[in-house]
């Protein structure tokens, strides 16, 4: 009867070891998941910039990285701020006035009532509206938290990426256990997912805000720049996108009478608004890279289940990799079954 070789059991005991290790790691650091993509997100942007700053310009590597982390900052996270503050100001106007508030939204779903001849706000609908949001109120507030931390977690992990980066980079080449040409086509194709994703999604969301501002300009729509954040947001929503902020607008103009403009508006949100998402996606393909629209959708879902609201960017990442490293596999072992003719 063969024996086991020595080196084969300690080698075996090496790797269970291991893999307990880090079964238990990454149950303890599975909250920073967040933040290390992110922080690789900002590294794959700003590599370029960091490399030219240190080497070609000579700065220094500390304080290229500061530079970089706090442009990254004005032109990311301020922005978000004061997304987060316009947001918190309506919220707390609406606190301070709830009872005006659903005064309101009681006469506009009694007009609906009135015409359509059927009950919406009953008893038993106002209370299981109550009871949702105040379950949700603390993961609202949770939410909160957690992405102030991740944004912490995100830049404390970026300014090691960028002063270490021909490092980490030439350490992920060396450990990969992959062909270098496969090695080459994941760091390629990886790098092209993260700017179609971390770029292309918001700036696609960010074009169809402006032309849905344009249309709230011309129909004299109540705080344009309020409902310009609405639309950029929900555009990043699968399936029903914009129309989340459109189709509550149109309704606020049948409530008012001014059905012409709530039609108007309607025809505008879904003929144009809705439509240019297309448009913009084509060309962003030539400019960027290739995302296709069911990986964005399935992307998008798993994502937020996964991170919350920031898992709009990080959701297709993570099932383009999927896909990316079963591409890898099918090369790397030759398991592709040639096509018959």
């Amino acid at each position: 009867m063969n024996q086991i070789p020595n080196n084969v059991i300690r080698q075996i005991l090496l790797l269970m070891i291991i893999l307990l290790l880090g079964v238990v790691l990454f149950l303890e650091l599975k909250s920073f998941i967040p933040g290390l993509l992110g922080a690789y997100t900002m590294y794959v942007i700003f590599r370029k910039w960091m490399f030219i700053l240190a080497d070609k310009r000579k700065w220094n590597k500390n304080l290229a990285a500061a530079v970089l982390m706090l442009l990254s900052f004005v032109i990311v996270l301020l922005p978000i701020f004061a997304l987060i503050n316009m947001l918190s100001s309506k919220i707390a106007f609406a606190v301070n006035h709830s009872s005006e508030v659903l005064a309101s939204i009681q006469r506009f779903v009694q007009h609906f009532e009135l015409r359509w001849g059927f009950d919406i706000l009953t008893t038993e609908n106002t209370q299981k509206l109550t009871a949702l949001v105040g379950n949700n109120l603390s993961h609202i507030l949770g939410a909160t938290f957690d992405t102030v931390s991740t944004i912490a977690i995100m830049y404390f992990l970026l300014f090691f990426m960028l002063t270490e980066g021909r490092k980490m980079e030439s350490s992920f080449t060396r450990w990969m256990p992959l062909k270098e040409e496969n090695i080459i086509m994941l760091r390629k194709d990886l790098n092209s997912m993260v700017y179609s994703n971390a770029i292309g999604i918001p700036l696609i969301a960010l074009l169809q805000g402006i032309v849905g501002l344009v249309g709230y300009l011309i129909l004299g729509v109540d705080e344009p720049l309020f409902w310009f954040v609405i639309t950029c947001i929900t555009a990043m929503l699968p399936i029903v996108g914009a129309a989340l902020a459109y189709v509550p607008i149109a309704l606020l103009f049948f409530a008012n009478g001014m059905t012409a403009k709530g039609f108007i508006l309607l025809a505008y949100g879904f003929g144009v608004i809705g439509t240019v998402d297309n448009f913009f996606r084509f060309w962003l393909q030539k400019k960027i890279g290739d995302v296709h629209p069911l990986i964005t959708v399935f992307g998008v879902i798993v994502g937020i289940g996964l991170f919350g609201f920031i898992g709009l960017i990080f959701g297709p990442i993570l099932i383009a990799l999927f896909i990316l490293l079963v591409r890898i596999y099918l090369n790397e072992f030759k398991t592709i079954r040639p096509s018959s003719n």
